[in-house]
Protein backbone atom coordinates (compact mmCIF):
# COMPACT_ATOMS: atom_id res chain seq x y z
CA UNK A 1 0.00 0.00 0.00
CA UNK A 2 0.90 3.68 -0.80
CA UNK A 3 0.37 5.91 1.76
CA UNK A 4 0.78 9.96 0.95
CA UNK A 5 0.28 11.47 4.08
CA UNK A 6 0.23 15.49 3.75
CA UNK A 7 0.98 17.35 6.84
CA UNK A 8 1.19 21.13 7.69
CA UNK A 9 2.61 23.08 10.68
CA UNK A 10 -0.87 23.42 12.18
CA UNK A 11 -0.23 20.96 15.20
CA UNK A 12 -2.38 18.41 13.92
CA UNK A 13 0.55 16.65 12.06
CA UNK A 14 0.68 14.42 14.98
CA UNK A 15 -2.90 12.86 14.75
CA UNK A 16 -2.41 12.31 11.62
CA UNK A 17 0.70 10.07 12.18
CA UNK A 18 -1.07 8.45 14.77
CA UNK A 19 -4.16 7.81 12.63
CA UNK A 20 -1.59 5.95 10.64
CA UNK A 21 0.46 4.54 13.04
CA UNK A 22 -2.64 3.16 14.59
CA UNK A 23 -4.97 2.18 12.23
CA UNK A 24 -2.77 0.98 9.29
CA UNK A 25 -0.32 -2.21 9.07
CA UNK A 26 2.54 -1.38 8.41
CA UNK A 27 3.78 -4.21 6.65
CA UNK A 28 4.07 -3.64 2.94
CA UNK A 29 3.06 0.10 3.40
CA UNK A 30 5.41 2.82 1.67
CA UNK A 31 4.75 6.59 3.21
CA UNK A 32 5.20 9.86 1.75
CA UNK A 33 5.31 12.39 3.93
CA UNK A 34 4.28 15.60 1.85
CA UNK A 35 4.72 19.34 3.26
CA UNK A 36 2.99 21.75 0.66
CA UNK A 37 4.55 25.55 0.91
CA UNK A 38 1.68 28.01 -0.46
CA UNK A 39 3.33 31.08 -1.94
CA UNK A 40 0.65 34.35 -1.20
CA UNK A 41 0.09 34.34 -5.12
CA UNK A 42 -0.57 30.79 -6.59
CA UNK A 43 -0.10 31.64 -9.86
CA UNK A 44 3.34 33.17 -10.78
CA UNK A 45 3.88 36.03 -13.52
CA UNK A 46 4.51 34.33 -17.04
CA UNK A 47 8.12 35.51 -16.17
CA UNK A 48 8.72 33.29 -13.33
CA UNK A 49 8.62 29.72 -13.02
CA UNK A 50 6.16 27.41 -11.66
CA UNK A 51 7.03 26.91 -7.93
CA UNK A 52 9.03 30.07 -7.47
CA UNK A 53 8.57 31.99 -4.44
CA UNK A 54 11.19 33.73 -2.92
CA UNK A 55 9.15 34.80 0.21
CA UNK A 56 8.80 31.17 1.21
CA UNK A 57 12.83 30.60 1.39
CA UNK A 58 13.31 31.12 5.19
CA UNK A 59 9.92 28.46 5.58
CA UNK A 60 11.88 25.35 3.66
CA UNK A 61 13.79 24.15 6.39
CA UNK A 62 10.94 24.19 8.98
CA UNK A 63 9.17 22.43 6.21
CA UNK A 64 11.93 19.51 5.56
CA UNK A 65 12.58 19.32 9.52
CA UNK A 66 8.97 18.70 10.06
CA UNK A 67 8.58 16.32 7.03
CA UNK A 68 11.67 14.37 8.01
CA UNK A 69 10.70 14.31 12.10
CA UNK A 70 7.06 12.50 11.01
CA UNK A 71 8.75 10.06 8.81
CA UNK A 72 11.51 9.33 11.50
CA UNK A 73 8.58 8.69 13.51
CA UNK A 74 7.22 6.01 10.94
CA UNK A 75 10.14 4.47 10.40
CA UNK A 76 10.36 3.75 14.05
CA UNK A 77 6.75 2.29 14.08
CA UNK A 78 8.21 -0.05 11.30
CA UNK A 79 7.02 1.57 8.38
CA UNK A 80 8.84 2.71 4.68
CA UNK A 81 9.05 6.55 4.36
CA UNK A 82 10.13 8.89 2.16
CA UNK A 83 9.58 12.49 2.57
CA UNK A 84 8.91 15.52 0.40
CA UNK A 85 8.21 19.75 0.18
CA UNK A 86 7.05 21.21 -2.54
CA UNK A 87 5.81 24.49 -3.26
CA UNK A 88 2.40 25.80 -4.91
CA UNK A 89 -1.22 25.16 -4.11
CA UNK A 90 -1.88 23.26 -1.54
CA UNK A 91 -4.80 21.22 -2.74
CA UNK A 92 -2.90 21.08 -6.52
CA UNK A 93 0.30 19.62 -5.18
CA UNK A 94 -2.02 16.85 -3.29
CA UNK A 95 -3.74 15.58 -5.45
CA UNK A 96 -0.86 15.82 -8.47
CA UNK A 97 1.57 13.70 -6.23
CA UNK A 98 -0.69 11.21 -5.27
CA UNK A 99 -1.69 10.55 -8.86
CA UNK A 100 2.30 10.83 -9.80
CA UNK A 101 3.34 8.82 -7.33
CA UNK A 102 0.43 6.29 -7.36
CA UNK A 103 -1.00 6.34 -3.55
CA UNK A 104 -3.69 4.19 -2.65
CA UNK A 105 -4.68 6.47 0.15
CA UNK A 106 -4.19 9.97 0.90
CA UNK A 107 -4.34 11.14 5.05
CA UNK A 108 -4.69 14.77 6.05
CA UNK A 109 -5.93 16.08 8.63
CA UNK A 110 -8.97 18.75 9.67
CA UNK A 111 -8.84 22.15 11.62
CA UNK A 112 -12.64 21.04 11.94
CA UNK A 113 -13.34 24.89 12.13
CA UNK A 114 -15.57 26.66 9.56
CA UNK A 115 -14.58 30.10 8.91
CA UNK A 116 -16.38 32.52 6.30
CA UNK A 117 -13.09 31.61 3.95
CA UNK A 118 -13.82 28.03 4.13
CA UNK A 119 -17.65 28.21 3.61
CA UNK A 120 -16.39 30.34 0.13
CA UNK A 121 -13.57 28.52 -0.65
CA UNK A 122 -13.25 25.02 0.59
CA UNK A 123 -10.65 23.74 3.13
CA UNK A 124 -7.50 22.00 1.56
CA UNK A 125 -9.06 18.67 3.00
CA UNK A 126 -12.66 18.80 1.92
CA UNK A 127 -11.39 19.44 -1.96
CA UNK A 128 -8.87 16.88 -1.59
CA UNK A 129 -11.91 14.32 -0.65
CA UNK A 130 -14.08 15.36 -3.44
CA UNK A 131 -11.39 15.41 -6.23
CA UNK A 132 -9.00 12.47 -5.41
CA UNK A 133 -8.72 9.85 -7.83
CA UNK A 134 -7.71 7.27 -4.62
CA UNK A 135 -9.09 7.53 -1.03
CA UNK A 136 -8.76 9.57 1.15
CA UNK A 137 -8.57 9.43 5.35
CA UNK A 138 -8.88 13.21 6.81
CA UNK A 139 -8.09 13.08 10.63
CA UNK A 140 -9.56 15.26 13.01
CA UNK A 141 -8.11 16.11 16.56
CA UNK A 142 -9.35 14.39 19.39
CA UNK A 143 -12.32 16.28 20.89
CA UNK A 144 -11.07 18.27 24.51
CA UNK A 145 -13.36 17.94 27.02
Amino acid sequence: MRILMAVDDSGFAEDVLRGVVIGIRHENTEVLVLHVLQPVDTVPPPEMAQGYAPELEGEKQPARALVERIAGELRRSGFTAQTEVLIGDATVAILDRAATWHADLITLGSHGQRSILDLLLGSVAESVARRARCSVAIVRPPVSN
